[in-house]
């Protein structure tokens, strides 16, 4: 069976990511067989996590967050990724294991720790960061009144995902264009990567 794959989007709350993740995934869904996912997840740790954290305003400790979400992606990549994966679909998760390294980077806990808590989970084929001025995106999330982090918080989280960039874990495309535009090099980056491991693998067969 045919092997599909995995491929994550990355960006600051408010950065468009959610809405070009589903129309990536509607794009490539014929083609590719795509669907689109998120984290955290629909399974019971994602839930409770979006309960407590993202639409409450209950928190534990910074480490008490971290281990709840790397629990969470493990339970995802089980029930959800790995499955879709095996099944020669494409995957788009909304947010994977950059999210955690930015967010709870920024929020002082060490990256190599948050790595080393994560090494197990499955590396994407392919991520993808939406790069929007933090600035801007305050400001939206304001106008939707939003729970969001301040101004500070979005710029050092920002900055650890240019790190990934710089290193070159993570694809930055600019989402402070169009949203058309946006999904169309979103698209395209995308397109141009899958067309590159069809031709690598039909070359090897």
């Amino acid at each position: 069976m045919k092997k599909g794959f995995f491929i994550c989007i990355e960006g600051l709350d408010g950065c468009g990511k959610t809405t070009q993740a589903k129309l990536l995934a509607l794009k490539l869904k014929s083609e590719y067989n795509a669907f689109y996912t998120a984290e955290p997840s629909q399974g019971e740790i994602g839930k409770f996590i979006r309960t407590r954290y993202l639409f409450g305003d209950k928190r534990s400790s910074n480490i008490t967050e971290a281990l709840l979400f790397a629990a969470d992606r493990f339970d995802h990549l089980e029930r959800t990724i790995i499955p879709a994966i095996n099944e020669g679909r494409l995957v788009i998760s909304d947010r994977y294991l950059y999210s955690s390294l930015a967010y709870q980077g920024a929020d002082g806990l060490d990256l190599t720790w948050i790595e080393k808590i994560n090494s197990h989970a499955l590396r994407p084929d392919f991520s993808v960061f939406i790069d929007v001025d933090p600035a801007i995106v305050i400001q939206r999330l304001k106008r939707r009144k939003s729970v969001m982090e301040d101004l500070e918080t979005q710029e050092k989280v920002r900055m650890i995902y240019l790190k990934f960039v710089e290193r070159g874990d993570l694809v930055q495309i600019d989402g402070g264009k169009s949203k058309e535009l946006v999904s169309k090099n979103l698209l395209n980056s995308v397109t141009k990567f899958l067309e590159k491991k069809q031709t690598i693998g039909s070359e090897r067969v």
